[in-house]
C-alpha cells in the first residue's frame, strides 16, 4: 500500500478539511495523524474553538486511518468526548488508531492533544468501508 499517495489524496480531495486548515500528516496501517493550528475564525462566542473543530479533526483522522486500507468509506456512527479547550494559536493533533478492521465496518479510537501533549478529547468512530477503491 502506498501510504504517501493516500495521504496526498486525502489532502488534495477534501475541500472541507482544506477550508478548516486540517492536514493529514501521516497515514500507516490502521493509523492516521492530522494537525490544525487554531485561528481566530475557529472560536465560538466563548472565545474557544467551536466543538465542530475538534469533531471535524477527529472524523478526518478516523477517515484517513480507514483510508489506509485503500478503499473509500463513510462515517456511520461516532462519539466524541470534549475534555478541555484549546486557544487561538494552539496546534492540535488528532491521532486515530484502528480498534477493529472488519469486512465492512471498521472502528477507530481518536485522541486530540495540543502542542504540549495535553489531552483535549477522545472519540470512537465507526466507518462503513465501500467497495470503491481510492482512485489516485
Amino acid at each position: 500500500m502506498d501510504y504517501q499517495k493516500i495521504k496526498d489524496f486525502r489532502n488534495t480531495h477534501n475541500p472541507y478539511s482544506q477550508r478548516l486548515g486540517i492536514f493529514v500528516e501521516e497515514i500507516g496501517p490502521g493509523y492516521a495523524r492530522v494537525t490544525k493550528t487554531v485561528g481566530p475564525e475557529d472560536v465560538n462566542p466563548l472565545g474557544v474553538p467551536h466543538g465542530g473543530v475538534y469533531f471535524s479533526m477527529a472524523d478526518t483522522a478516523g477517515g484517513s486511518a480507514m483510508a489506509s486500507h485503500g478503499r473509500m468509506a463513510v462515517t456511520v456512527n461516532c462519539n466524541y468526548n470534549f475534555m478541555r479547550s484549546a486557544k487561538v494559536g494552539d496546534t492540535l493533533t488528532a491521532e486515530a488508531r484502528e480498534v477493529k478492521a472488519g469486512r465492512t465496518l471498521c472502528v477507530y479510537d481518536v485522541r486530540i492533544t495540543d502542542q504540549d501533549g495535553m489531552l483535549l478529547g477522545t472519540g470512537t468512530f465507526t466507518f462503513y468501508q465501500l467497495e470503491q477503491e481510492i482512485d489516485f
